[in-house]
């Protein structure tokens, strides 16, 4: 194991010690806290950040899984080879603004890519703006340069970049849905790379998959690392999405 990332391994494993013994809550930032009636969620302080940490779990087709930006509550996944889905759960502050923390299932490619899910909330009184995300990042870091598309817990689905490494998220394509009712198809999200061109796709009430807006530009060099997260909005609240139906290509055009 090479040096940085035992040494983040180990400030992680320590952090989460400290957790555990010296309250039964962790303590959550002024600033992390979600928004409400009297309280807005802000930016993290300049220059913060937490360790990555990483394991070495392939999971159905991605190869290994992050808890980005080091939570302060682990999160977990699990996949069900019979349904063929995918349960990630996480306790995470956002995938906003200059770092992100959410739980991440990955692979590492290169070239064109087409990713799409199903995604299902099970809990319906989960935080209106969590967060299932289907990511292309640069690195694991919690500041890493990416692009994906989320779809929130309230219905609104959009498609939104980090151009440069540490720098604050902007949204490129904003869609205002609705969160699909009981017995209604699930929305599906997908995000197609084409050379440095990068398209949403939406479906939602059963309706075939197709293009929102016009593809956004991102020089992304390969290898970079393709998959799945979830982030609760909530940093000391555990949630769960359910993704299924996924298609990870790692072409152009193969979405459906």
């Amino acid at each position: 194991m090479k040096l940085p990332r035992l040494f983040a391994l180990l400030t992680y494993c320590l952090f989460a010690v400290s957790q555990l013994y010296c309250s039964e809550v962790p303590t959550v930032p002024e600033w992390a806290l979600p928004g409400s009636a009297t309280h807005h969620q802000v930016p993290p302080p300049v220059g913060f950040h937490r360790p990555t940490i990483n394991f070495a779990t392939p999971l159905g087709v991605f190869e290994g899984q992050s808890d980005i930006g080091g939570p302060l509550l682990p999160g977990s996944a699990s996949y069900d080879a019979v349904t063929k889905r995918y349960t990630i759960n996480s306790a995470s502050y956002n995938i906003w603004y200059f770092r992100d923390e959410f739980r991440y299932l990955w692979k590492k490619m290169s070239g064109d890519v087409s990713l799409a899910v199903d995604v299902t909330y099970p809990n319906p009184q989960g935080y209106d703006d969590r967060k299932a995300v289907l990511v292309i990042r640069q690195d694991l870091d919690d500041n890493s340069k990416e692009i994906m598309t989320a779809l929130h817990g309230m219905g609104l689905i959009h498609l939104a970049l980090r151009p440069e490494k540490g720098v604050d998220i902007k949204e490129a394509q904003r869609i205002k849905g609705e969160p699909a009712r009981p017995g209604e198809a699930p929305i599906r999200i997908g995000i197609e790379k084409h050379g440095n061109f990068f398209t949403l796709y939406v479906s939602q009430k059963g309706e075939p998959l197709h293009q929102v807006g016009d593809p956004v530009e991102l020089p992304i060099d390969g290898p970079f690392y393709v998959g799945v997260g979830f982030c609760s909005h909530v940093p000391d609240k555990s949630d769960t999405t359910v993704l299924s139906n996924v298609v990870l290509e790692n072409s152009a055009g193969k979405l459906r």
